[in-house]
Order: structure tokens, then C-alpha cells, then sequence
């Protein structure tokens, strides 16, 4: 029996994104005040770009020579190294699909047939699915 993956959906309007084209100190800020150690990033036409993590921004401080939250105001994040690529997935993909991202991705950004970026499956969504059908097999066994 094939799962519909919109029933594990966090739709958009429910987390945070960033737009490709803001700048570090905004990333840092934005990820900071929502406590988030990844982000998705989307393009002026709302298509899926990436994932921003802290990691690439620490990289980023690491690797330039004198910066500081200030200068942060003035790098754009098409200037930093995404070192992860959190592969997104169609709105019709299979749980599987899912869970074989889901093994390295804390999330699996969800686009339409389009590109368009229309939310997330957090991996813990997807290994409690799994958990329970564990257990209904189990009990199912018994």
C-alpha cells in the first residue's frame, strides 16, 4: 500500500526558509532565532536552491581572514560553499524515496512538478512511520 508523503508534510508557511539572495548575517540571525541548524533555500521564483547549514557558515568565518558579523552584512550566500546537498524530493515520491534521503538529511525538502519549494518531511516523521509499522507487523506476528 503506497503513502501518500502530503500527510507528513510541514508545508512552507509553517518553517523557516531563506531567500537565496539575503546576505550571512541575515542566514545567521534568521537561524539563531528560529534555532535551526539547516535551512532551506529558495530563488526569487521560489524554486528549491539548497540547504544552508551552520557548518557552512562557520566554514565560511573560518576561511575568511578578518571577518566579522559585520562584514557578514556584505556576503551574499551565493559567496558561501554549501558543503551538504539535501536533495529534494516531488510531492508524489514514495515513502521509500524519503527514507533513503532521510538517512543523511535531517530533512527532506518536498517540491512540486514545477521546482516550486512547498515544504518539508523531517526525518522524524519518517522513522515513526516506520516505527509503527514495525509494531503492526510485530503485533501482527503475535
Amino acid at each position: 500500500m503506497s503513502v501518500n508523503i502530503s500527510f507528513f508534510l510541514v508545508p512552507k508557511r509553517e518553517i523557516s526558509y531563506l531567500p537565496f539572495n539575503c546576505t550571512m548575517r541575515q542566514a545567521l540571525e534568521s537561524m539563531e532565532h528560529h534555532g535551526y541548524t539547516a535551512v532551506p533555500l529558495i530563488d526569487e521564483d521560489n524554486k528549491y536552491v539548497g540547504t544552508l547549514t551552520e557548518g557552512d557558515l562557520l566554514w565560511k568565518f573560518k576561511n575568511t581572514p578578518d571577518l566579522t558579523l559585520k562584514g557578514a552584512e556584505k556576503i551574499p550566500l551565493s559567496d558561501i560553499v554549501r558543503r551538504v546537498d539535501n536533495r529534494p524530493v516531488q510531492i508524489y515520491a514514495s515513502m521509500e524515496d524519503l527514507l533513503d534521503l532521510a538517512i543523511d538529511q535531517n530533512f527532506v525538502p518536498v517540491v512540486d512538478d514545477g521546482g516550486v519549494f512547498i515544504g518539508i518531511v523531517r526525518r522524524r516523521d519518517i522513522i515513526e512511520y516506520y516505527a509503527g509499522k514495525q509494531r503492526e507487523e510485530v503485533r501482527m506476528v503475535k
